[in-house]
């Protein structure tokens, strides 16, 4: 449950969109606005409904959104909408336990609160069983959710942990700050997860009035996408919500506005970090607003990499490590916000100044036309690409239907791509005003400058007439089975040694994914070069023979792709994405930057700085910490072996000891294609794209040999230990233990299973008692891996908590794995929990981007997926007895390791 937002702008285009113009709607449903394959139906009862469906993906996605978030709050109910959302998700009458029933049918699920709404969400394998389920159990809970006293009692617990959960980032509190200082009235400032005291005194009784005042259908909008029969769902959808009558009384409606600011405002926040930062905030339009747009590509101008102005001045300078903005615009105003890191040896003082002298001068100084329009094609590029991917479309849908109206979304498009260099200059001329600045000093004016803020528009004449682009052409139905999977793949050698899998298909805008994986040496030669080898992949796309950093970029952006490249001991992989037409110029680029990286000093000392700062952050951060402790010991090797655990002393000081000279040696002594994988799944032609990456690598060779190495397996003494981490309000639990087994031994689809039981979805046992019933943890989970390489499989179990809760943590974690071990496992549970995973595994399957990383491994240790066909069908056919009965054979409760992280000594004094 992320409370956070979701991305602003997401769009889809679908061709089917005015499909059932000439058919009969269902009694009680009139349609009323379709806009790119997108289209809006209203029931009697008020009910919106947007359907899109896109018959190339598998899954279904059912997405309710209400239109009422943190802004609805009253005095004493700060939290509110967010604990509804919790205890929404425990069901209803209809459906009693509505995890468990998504974790059966292998559904990822999930619930959000933001300012100006709450969503609840189910994405499930397409099936019409599966399909009426879903809209069933949302027209159940919408009206009849278990808003009850025993579940608030638990969930008030879990909310808090998760409050301090946020409260471990001093960034993150620093932003929340200024946006608290910055509104002095309306509830934006207010963060959406509530203030302490009012989510622990919640009364029962307010909590139900907030839901009964809210959750109706004349309040809501239902999203379906994916694949789905769009006569069959809207009848379902008539059956089911038609007949809840729309709310008695009207839906209250808020109206503070936050006045205009008069004048500059400060914050100060002190806690224990390792990092320092700075923010500066000013109020802007609402998303409604056509500035909106252009405030955009200001934000772009100002911190995007290479060449926004901020960027250069600060971390080319190496005064700052990093810098970042945005611009949030909600359905009653938003803000503009740039933010600096730097580490603690940087001058604080001078970064402030820094930023406010650049934002104080735009006005006389606006971005150049070469500066907005490639921050103006940089934007737009990432927006044609989210074109094609239609699952991340109902996300994007609920930020556009709270902001007003869900056409918004293609608005903001539109607003982008017009935007001109006189409109980027005049909002920053209109907003970034000192007086509207959250950061200074008070400073007397004689005449003191205002930033009036527009009022929001009025939809309706906004979006009179408003008829959109032309629809994205769709993709094929592809069927994600092993065995189709496998038919539809080739599997070549190509000239030098790389191995490589294409999988050709039609898919929606014509997209394509792919990935480049390079070996690189052997055990001894690996040992000690961790750190120049991950600086070497990563400096990468900073600079070739050929082109600068910028030129590469603005290739990017020309080619409307994506390419990041990530160095690790041992090998490189490059992550690829971009269209049919450009996927050929985009993998002769890859290839460049590989063969002819410039690894200029000036792009290597800004890196060096940056990781620098990046390991100094988590010093003080109990997750990072415990993981660390927990890991270092179970790898027992020396901290120069490719196998072993580095820790954060210890990489900064091979960080600092790091030159560019010994970069540029490393590609050269090891680089080279003699012993690697390359895979595309998507829409391309094979025949060129193999021809071509034959040419590309075919001649490049390894200068030496590369062997795989492996982890051995050897009993380790277990460990239980305590770190400190003063004034952190959270802490953190981890758990974990080496099990002798490869993913061939014939256990391990049975350990897969009893991990999935024991904490590996929301409904297992380790969330039912640690987070369901006691209420001790937000976040409580299990893990379980094994290799094809490594004689060494990891279970593991992580939770966070209140710091005097830990201990009740650790307790309940061994109760269950006792439990386990003693009683095992009944048939009724296995085979929930088998279909479960089973379902789960295919919906997997059907993301191009993780059938991209499949295929690479099975490349690398020569398998097929008739793998995962086989370890389906042994998933499949494990009994409740053999499961218990591997778990028995491979899980000592004596041999888990367990590292504890948080403010123990202050929970104690307290107590």
């Amino acid at each position: 449950m992320n409370y956070r937002s979701l991305l602003p702008f997401f769009v889809l285009a679908l061709a089917a969109s005015s499909a059932l113009r000439a058919q009969s709607l269902p009694s009680g449903v009139e349609q009323v606005a379709s806009v790119e394959g997108i289209t809006e139906y209203r029931l009697q009862n008020g009910l919106r409904v947007l359907l899109f469906p896109d018959p190339a993906k598998p899954t279904t996605m059912v997405n309710i959104v209400y239109l009422v978030g943190s802004r609805h709050e009253d005095y004493g109910e700060t939290g509110m909408a967010h604990l509804v959302e919790h205890l929404m998700s425990y069901g209803s009458p209809k459906h009693p336990d509505a995890k468990a029933e998504q974790a059966a049918r292998g559904a990822q699920r999930n619930a959000s609160t933001f300012f100006d709404r709450t969503n609840y969400y189910e994405s499930f394998p397409a099936s019409d069983e599966n399909l009426e389920w879903a809209i069933d159990l949302e027209a159940d809970r919408m009206r009849g959710a278990f808003v009850k006293k025993e579940i608030l009692d638990t969930q008030m617990s879990v909310v808090r942990n998760e409050m301090e959960a946020g409260e471990n980032s001093p960034a993150r509190i620093l932003s929340e700050r200024v946006r608290s200082t910055a509104y002095l009235w309306h509830n934006y400032g207010k963060s959406t997860i509530g203030a302490r005291s009012d989510v622990e005194n919640m009364p029962i009784e307010r909590l139900q009035a907030f839901y009964n005042r809210y959750y109706h259908p004349n309040n809501a909008v239902l999203i379906l996408s994916g694949k789905f029969e769009t006569a069959r769902a809207l009848g379902l959808i008539a059956t089911k919500f038609g007949p809840i009558p729309r709310s008695a009384a009207p839906i209250p409606e808020t109206y503070t506005r936050e006045p205009t600011q008069d004048g500059e405002r400060a914050v100060t926040l002190r806690r224990v970090g390792e990092t320092q930062a700075v923010t500066v905030a000013y109020h802007v339009a609402s998303g409604l607003h056509p500035d909106t747009g252009a405030l955009r590509v200001l934000v772009d101008t100002l911190v995007g990499q290479p060449n926004g102005r901020l960027y250069k001045a600060l971390v080319e300078t190496k005064k700052a490590t990093s810098v970042s903005g945005g611009s949030s615009g909600f359905r009653e105003g938003g803000l503009f916000t740039i933010s600096a890191g730097l580490r603690k040896e940087q001058s604080l003082d001078e970064v402030r100044d820094a930023v406010v002298r650049a934002l104080d001068t735009l006005a006389a100084e606006p971005p150049t036309a070469e500066e907005v329009e490639r921050s103006r094609a940089k934007l737009v590029r990432s927006m044609e690409l989210a074109l094609a991917n239609s699952s991340a479309v109902g996300s994007a849908l609920v930020e556009a239907v709270a902001t007003g109206d869900w056409r918004v979304l293609f608005l903001q498009r539109d607003w982008m791509r017009a935007t001109t260099v006189a409109d980027v200059a005049r909002v920053a001329k209109t907003y970034l005003v000192p007086s509207n600045r959250t950061l200074g000093i008070f400073i007397p004016e004689e005449q003191p400058k205002r930033a009036e803020i527009p009022a929001t528009p009025d939809v309706a004449t906004l979006f009179k007439d408003y008829k959109g682009d032309a629809a994205v052409a769709q993709g094929e139905a592809f069927d994600p089975t092993p065995e189709n999977l496998e038919q539809r793949t080739q599997r070549v050698t190509l000239p030098g040694g790389v191995k490589a899998a294409l999988l050709a298909k039609k898919t929606r805008g014509e997209i394509v994914n792919a990935s480049l994986t390079l070996h690189f040496g052997d055990l001894a030669s690996m040992t000690g070069k961790r750190t120049v080898a991950n600086a070497a992949g990563d400096l990468l796309s900073r600079g070739t023979a050929k082109r600068t950093r910028q030129q590469i970029s603005d290739e990017l952006t020309r080619l409307k792709s994506q390419l990041s490249f990530n160095g690790y001991v041992g090998g490189v992989t490059v992550q690829l994405q971009t269209t049919r037409a450009n996927l050929p110029e985009l993998l002769k680029l890859a290839v460049e930057i590989l063969r002819e990286p410039a690894y200029a000093l000036d792009e290597f000392a800004r890196w060096q700085q940056q990781q620098i700062a990046a390991w100094e952050s988590s010093a003080t951060d109990p997750t990072a910490l415990a993981q660390e402790a927990l890991q270092r010991h179970l790898r027992p090797y020396p901290v120069d072996d490719p196998r072993g655990v580095t820790t954060q002393g210890e990489a900064i000081a091979e960080l600092k000891k790091l030159t560019v000279e010994q970069v540029k040696a490393f590609w050269t002594e090891f680089a080279g294609a003699s012993d690697g994988e390359f895979v595309a799944v998507g829409d391309f032609d094979a025949a060129e794209i193999q021809r071509l990456a034959g040419e590309l690598l075919g001649t490049w060779k390894s200068p030496k040999p590369h062997r795989e190495w492996s982890r051995e397996f050897a009993k380790i003494e277990p460990l239980n230990r305590a770190i400190e981490t003063p004034d952190k309000a959270n802490a953190f639990f981890s758990a974990g233990a080496a099990i002798n087994v490869t993913d061939e031994h014939a256990d391990y689809p049975a350990l897969m299973l009893a991990n999935y039981m024991l904490g590996g979805h929301s409904a297992s046992r380790l969330y039912l008692r640690i987070r369901a019933k006691e209420g001790l943890s937000y976040s409580v989970s299990s893990q379980f891996g094994a290799s094809a390489r490594d004689g060494v499989a990891n279970f593991g179990a992580s939770a966070i908590a209140n710091p005097p809760n830990i201990a009740k943590v650790e307790v309940a974690f061994r109760d269950e794995i006792a439990r386990a071990l003693r009683e095992g496992f009944g048939a009724e549970e296995v085979a929930t929990a088998k279909n479960g995973l089973l379902q789960s595994r295919k919906v997997g399957r059907s993301n191009d981007t993780a059938v991209v990383s499949m295929w690479s491994g099975f490349l690398r240790y020569g398998r097929t997926m008739k793998f995962t066909a086989e370890l389906d069908r042994k998933l499949g056919a494990l009994t409740a007895e053999e499961v218990t009965a591997a778990l028995r054979r491979h899980l000592d409760p004596a041999q888990i390791s367990i590292v504890k992280a948080g403010d123990f000594a202050k929970a104690a004094a307290a107590k």
